[in-house]
């Protein structure tokens, strides 16, 4: 595996880095040809140290689009992983959510990093070396923390005896000689070494680059010269790990401690409300809410943000670049694309109406006949219907049979479901072979949304809908902003809303509907249903599709789930598990 073969690299002197140089993330992190150099170059180049720790960004998950194997999508690739998984394929030797080798040899490398930083000159000015030496201090505890989330999301679980385990802890750079064969440890120790390493990057990093935050710095650095600080920490430094993004992490780690699946960790809801509010209080209040932040993938602005810079909604985000890429894997076929993504029908019926209503509400005035009218405005952003419009054209797509390829498996690249994901696509890319248009996109990586629901989920089990604990705002408070940026219950004071304010139990419901309409197609909601520990029966809801004959809507099963009791939490892999006797499996698998 690669975590071994890292050190049996690191044996024989060599280690395989990529070039770069000291500049801005996208600048550094853009991948290079690799040179073999042995490992104690690094104290003469600080360049190459730097990329030690380069490294660990090119691990960070991104979209893994794994919507296939929940209730809100299905693929029209048969060797889809994710498609595979959720028909009973899912085992501790096939596992597309595996973690383990990657985050694994990240945090290697941060290890190694750490290790060597003391022998490293960044520059001959003692006051900035000083600067830069403290905030790859930071950084590399920041990532090793970030790589250890991660770890812990997709590899926690129970033993045979019950007990709640997380990864083996490994604090310092190991070689060949090293012992592997260790067993892992429990999730709360876990736990409590990532938070760790978060408030230890905290005490360095400021809370973003750049001179806005020259004033904080200079109270974290008092000896430091303002030309140092602005050498360090300036603008072009954007993109890298901050302190706004470690707290983004603190706050989903304290989520998936706090919540059902892990509630034996001890982490409290309100522990939890407490790591999101870090992130949405603006002086006290609630922050504004980003009035376009459930379409920052197609903010016309994107060309002119800054290398690693964000624009209101993103926290964090990964590489611009112009392509058409990921438009020609889910566009339906008759714009050119493999239309790969279907989302369901139990997807859809999620989305409310205008008036703020449920559709299976007696209030919500749908009609079964004309099933996309009066909805939720956020379903026709991200979801492609019969009727609705695409491309660079506004073509309307019909996804009846028979009217074109766009129609319910009419070619390989059609739809299953009756549906295509409309949601981080841009409209004015055009993938036609002979007029084809590129446009920028990013992943973002962080975005407030998130944290405007881990907010008000732990905050409503912490302290009930209007509980505020020792902030001035309710999770009442935020989904009520979150249902006013979608257009819901204008006319009515959003009654619905205010119904379901009476009980825990009702908004818990809500909260967790938003948070899936809000946040799909972004890889949550496989990992959301696990941590609430919902029950076997709706892990394996079937996956539905809608047919349409007449005017007449029918739904249809298009995909049954097979997913089994151990299944809430993921495998260790097989390989690893013959390898080291004192590695222990969860239960299960």
């Amino acid at each position: 595996m690669l975590f071994i073969d890292m050190n049996n690299i690191l044996k024989t002197g060599l280690l395989t880095l990529m070039v770069g140089t000291l500049a801005s993330c996208e600048d550094v992190f853009t991948p290079s040809p690799e040179n073999n150099l042995p490992l104690d170059y690094l104290e003469e180049n600080a360049n190459y140290a730097q990329n030690v720790l380069g490294n660990v960004y090119m691990y960070i998950p991104g979209f893994q689009f794994n919507e296939p194997a929940t209730d809100d999508a299905v693929s029209n690739e048969a060797d889809n992983s994710w498609r595979q998984m959720a028909a009973g394929r899912w085992t501790s030797v096939s596992n597309p959510m595996n973690r383990w080798e990657t985050c694994r040899s990240a945090i290697q490398y941060c290890n190694i990093f750490l290790s060597e930083l003391d022998k490293v000159t960044w520059t001959s000015d003692p006051k900035a070396n000083a600067l830069f030496h403290d905030r790859f201090y930071g950084e590399a505890h920041a990532l090793r923390g970030i790589m250890s989330y991660f770890l812990l999301q997709a590899h926690a679980g129970v033993d045979q005896s019950g007990q709640l385990l997380g990864y083996p802890i490994v604090k310092v750079a190991e070689d060949a000689s090293s012992d592997f064969n260790v067993p892992r440890n429990t999730f709360v120790e876990c736990i409590n070494d990532i938070n760790s390493d978060f408030e230890t990057a905290l005490k360095y990093l400021p809370t973003e680059y750049g001179e806005e935050y020259y004033t904080e710095l200079a109270g974290k650095y008092p000896e430091a010269s303002a030309s140092s600080i602005a050498r360090v920490f300036g603008p072009e430094f954007q993109g890298r790990v901050s302190g706004r993004v470690i707290k983004g992490f603190v706050s989903r780690i304290k989520l998936l401690a706090a919540s059902p699946a892990f509630e034996a960790s001890g982490v409290t809801w309100a522990e939890a409300a407490d790591a999101a509010a870090e992130l949405i209080d603006r002086d006290g209040y609630l922050m504004e809410v980003p009035v376009l932040g459930g379409t920052w993938y197609c903010d016309p602005d994107m060309q002119n943000l800054t290398d690693g810079g964000c624009p209101d909604e993103v926290i964090w985000r990964d590489v611009k670049g112009n392509s058409h890429d990921r438009e020609e894997s889910y566009f339906p076929p008759t714009l050119y694309g493999n239309g790969r993504m279907n989302p369901t029908q139990n997807l859809v019926d999620a989305f409310p109406m205008e008036n703020g209503y449920p559709i299976d509400a007696p209030q919500s005035s749908y009609d079964k006949t004309n099933p996309y009218a009066g909805r939720d405005l956020r379903l026709a952003q991200y979801i492609l219907y019969n009727g609705g419009r695409a491309g660079t054209d506004n073509k309307e797509i019909s996804t009846i049979s028979d009217d074109t390829n766009d129609g319910i498996d009419m070619i390989s690249t059609s739809t299953r479901t009756g549906y295509y994901m409309k949601k981080h696509l841009r409209q004015d890319v055009n993938c036609n072979p002979s007029n084809r248009v590129d446009q920028l996109h990013y992943n973002a990586r962080l975005r407030y949304t998130e944290f405007l629901l881990n907010y008000a989920e732990a905050a409503n089990e912490a302290w009930g809908p209007k509980g505020t604990g020792s902030h001035s705002f309710s999770a009442y408070d935020v989904i009520r902003e979150i249902r006013i940026r979608a257009g819901l219950g204008f006319e009515n004071g959003d009654a619905y809303l205010r119904e379901c304010a009476a009980s825990k139990e009702a908004m818990r419901e809500l909260i967790r509907n938003e948070r899936r309409i809000e946040l799909c197609f972004e890889g949550f909601r496989f990992y959301d249903l696990r941590r609430w520990k919902v029950s076997l029966e709706k892990l394996n809801e079937p996956a539905m599709g809608i047919t349409i004959v007449d005017g007449v809507y029918t739904p249809f099963t298009v995909e049954t789930r097979n997913y089994q009791p151990h299944m809430y939490y993921g495998p260790i892999p097989y390989s690893e598990t013959l390898k080291f006797s004192n590695l222990q499996q969860n239960a299960g698998w």
